[in-house]
């Protein structure tokens, strides 16, 4: 039985966004929103990037509702 193909969760301008906000982290130079205070988390490093992955109109899941 062949098994079916996945399709991509996120699109490829997606990972280039990440692996850019993981860079500029990594330097030190990325920085968050309105305050402007440097980025020390991944997870808010990756967050950055798919954010403006979206922006940009890459293919992005739709952020989770919280309840």
């Amino acid at each position: 039985m062949a098994r079916k193909a996945k399709k991509r969760k996120y699109g490829k301008g997606a990972a280039k966004k990440v692996r850019r906000a993981m860079k500029k982290r990594k330097a030190g130079t990325l920085k968050s929103g309105r305050s402007g205070r440097k980025v020390k988390s991944r997870k808010q490093a990756i967050a950055i990037g798919l954010s403006e992955a979206r922006k940009r109109g890459a293919k992005v899941p739709k952020k989770k509702k919280r309840a």
